[in-house]
């Protein structure tokens, strides 16, 4: 590997700022979807997702740069159990985390 790609290189994020991420990306959602979920279902959607994301790191780091890529694995790893949990359409909160992620 060239050396100016070892500096660009970044290993794993901390768990911190995993979590981070998933609460801003969630909170994003929940703005786009327009209704109100209380903060028990927030957390618990966000401890759920962390979860998620921790278990496929290596996959979602090697996948940074392809947010399609990434908001499709949401939809298939994520979202269904989140709707359920929020009583929200599937749909919506599909199309609302692309929207807010930026996909």
């Amino acid at each position: 590997m060239k050396p100016s790609a070892q500096k660009h290189d970044s290993g794993y994020p901390s768990a911190r700022k995993i979590r981070r991420a998933c609460e801003n990306e969630l909170y994003r959602t929940v703005k786009r979807l327009g209704v109100y979920v209380s903060k028990e279902r927030l957390v618990q959607a966000e401890k759920l997702y962390f979860q998620k994301v921790i278990l496929n790191l290596p996959w979602i780091h090697e996948n940074l740069s392809n947010r399609r890529l990434l908001s499709d694995w949401w939809d298939e790893n994520v979202c269904t159990e989140i709707a359920q949990l929020w009583e929200v359409d599937q749909m919506k909160l599909s199309a609302a985390f692309r929207d807010a992620f930026g996909s």
